[in-house]
């Protein structure tokens, strides 16, 4: 079981949303990871919004012109996200399991979704989002690695991720500290973006 599942019960999707609804009331900018995707790949481009939630990052690009997925354990946010777009594509399955072929331009892990697998799972998981890009593709992730940018215990090193890139066939190619593309000088918050090489099939 996920670390989400057990510190949410699966059951947080209506929650969840609302505080990025409060948020975006504000005024307060709620699309900054998708945002970052797009300046990544033109529209048009394949995406996979992996651990995709209430679906904020997928439904933000998909009008946009971006051709997306998004998939989720938690059938709760799932809700969420098939009521704001009911036309788009959500697929409810562990990350871990997924199988969906080299079909994506670009795969997105937002929102702590690496340091909140299952323990153990990191490494196979990694190894399936790979596995879903075209060749040239691109993985970004953004994940906190102390305990005041995560909601459980620190788990996962940039050094960890690197490594399972790495066994993938993925190549770091940029490391930020912000969705906003703040250059990444130490501290409890990356976006890595690594690529798969055009050649390898």
């Amino acid at each position: 079981m996920s670390r989400w599942i057990d510190l949410t019960g699966g059951t947080a999707g209506k929650e969840y949303a609302g505080r990025f609804e409060a948020l975006a009331a504000t005024g307060q900018d709620v699309h900054g990871e998708a945002r970052f995707c797009a300046a990544l790949v033109p529209p048009g481009s394949s995406v996979l919004d992996a651990g995709c939630g209430t679906g904020r990052v997928a439904i933000w690009l998909a009008e946009q012109g971006y051709d997306v997925a998004g998939v989720d354990l938690d059938a709760s946010m799932l809700d969420v996200a098939r009521a704001k777009a009911p036309d788009l594509t959500w697929i409810e399955s562990d990350l871990a399991a997924l199988d969906l072929g080299p079909s994506f331009d670009l795969v997105v892990a937002a929102g702590n979704v690496i340091p909140l697998l299952a323990e153990g799972a990191e490494p196979g998981t990694v190894e399936r989002l790979a596995h879903a890009l075209k060749p040239g593709g691109l993985l970004v992730a953004g994940f906190g690695l102390d305990a005041q940018h995560l909601p459980v215990p620190p788990s996962v090193t940039l050094a960890d991720y690197d490594a399972w890139c790495e066994a993938a066939g993925l190549w770091l190619e940029h490391r930020f500290a912000t969705w906003d593309g703040r250059p990444y000088e130490g501290g409890g918050y990356a976006v890595s973006v690594h690529r798969r090489p055009a050649d390898n099939t």
